[in-house]
């Protein structure tokens, strides 16, 4: 029993990821090199964004790459999923920070932004893998979102990718 709350306990700590994005493959998932040139397929926690297909499917993409693409970001992730892909938190440095070169804090964290722009729902079904401050601001950037009418969330009635993905609905 001691030995299964040791292993426990220790998948629930992030791990740390550096590296550059060197690819965006929608409003939700990038790809990261690191210093030794491997890559790795970032799945960003917390948020589902609509997929290509789905109305603000491309432009969710289209703010995510303009967002890091290129860009070195540091990565906290937690687990994987059945894809493979690291499941984490992406932070880059805020645009137009003044400092130079690759050491500038990466304090802007690109779920929320993705959220606060109205370009992916705060994904609640896993809320309880986010830090409770993460899952407080998430949940609050999205009722700010919505009442803005931004994004995705100035259609009629947006439809979660996790219910677009049903394949009654396709």
């Amino acid at each position: 029993m001691l030995l299964f709350l040791v292993v426990a306990s220790s998948s629930l700590q992030a791990e740390t990821l550096f590296g550059q994005v060197i690819g965006v493959g929608d409003g939700d998932t990038v790809t990261v090199l690191d210093a030794n040139k491997q890559s790795y397929h970032v799945r960003l926690t917390g948020i589902d964004a609509p997929e290509r297909k789905q109305p603000f499917g491309d432009r969710s993409k289209q703010a995510l790459r303009a967002l890091v693409f290129g860009k070195q970001v540091e990565v906290e992730w937690h687990k994987r999923d059945r894809y493979d892909r690291l499941i984490g938190k992406l932070l880059v440095a805020k645009p137009g920070n003044a400092c130079a070169g690759d050491h500038c804090p990466r304090t802007l964290d690109v779920s929320l932004s993705q959220i606060e722009a109205g370009l992916a729902w705060h994904y609640k079904k896993y809320a309880k893998e986010q830090a409770s401050e993460d899952r407080m601001q998430y949940a609050e950037a999205e009722d700010t979102a919505r009442a803005k009418h931004l994004g995705l969330w100035s259609d009629h009635d947006p439809l979660p990718p996790w219910e677009w993905r049903k394949p009654s609905l396709k």
